[in-house]
């Protein structure tokens, strides 16, 4: 072989690598929107569920999670998952033997989130479905949740309350004026307040979703048990 046909050889796979190269640069930089947050693929949009941890400790007894509901730990509305969505249903459980979530993730997500199990779940049914990785999923999931500001009247419940879910809509709708009125439910079990559902966009915006947003909490008050202080 001619020297000159090796170093065309030579040439030809440079020129390939560095394609290839910039080909895997595009792709990363279109997975991201204008702020560097990830954005997810294969889904329509997210479902934020907010949920009133007192309730959940209450409604469970003594089956409730420990890390969440034992004595000394004031956790109010908490981040129960940042769901995908389609327009009609939704995905889960989409990768079979899914892998655990990384202690250092769990330990960076237990502000919002107090449960170890409550955060491998989440990923298992609900984080492999956003095509995103671990990091990228909770990542996002931290995203949404400082996107919302929970109305000053349902931060520091110190005591029993009972107050209809149209009230708790409205505080929400006002503490948060460009969320969309059909795109916010607030769910309740027979008696007790369970979360508030917000329906974003994969950039996070809030939207529409009057499916959804239509099958809230049909009972005309709800107990908010107080949040445990000791």
């Amino acid at each position: 072989m001619s020297c000159v046909r090796r170093l065309l050889i030579v040439l030809l796979g440079i020129i390939v690598l560095v394609g290839c190269e910039q080909s895997e640069t595009g792709n990363q930089s279109a997975n991201t929107d204008k702020v560097g947050l990830p954005v997810g693929r294969g889904f329509d949009f997210y479902l934020l569920a907010l949920s009133w941890s007192p309730s959940y400790c209450a409604a469970e007894g003594k089956r409730a999670n420990q890390q969440q509901c034992d004595t000394g730990r004031p956790y109010g509305f908490i981040v129960h998952g940042l769901w995908p969505q389609f327009n009609s249903g939704y995905p889960e459980y989409c990768v079979k033997n899914a892998s655990r979530v990384n202690r250092k993730i769990e330990q960076g997500m237990r502000d919002i989130m107090p449960s170890n199990g409550l955060i491998r779940h989440q990923w298992k049914k609900h984080g492999t479905c956003t095509s995103l990785t671990q990091d990228q999923y909770f990542e996002t999931t931290r995203a949404a949740r400082e996107r919302i500001t929970i109305p000053p009247g349902l931060q520091n419940t110190g005591v029993y309350k009972r107050v209809s879910p149209a009230q708790i809509k409205s505080a929400f709708l006002q503490a948060n004026p460009q969320m969309k009125a059909d795109g916010v439910a607030v769910t309740c079990d027979r008696q007790r307040l369970r979360e508030i559902r917000i329906c974003m966009t994969m950039n996070l915006e809030y939207r529409s979703c009057p499916k959804l947003a239509g099958r809230g909490c049909k009972l005309n008050k709800v107990a908010m048990p107080p949040r445990r202080e000791s």
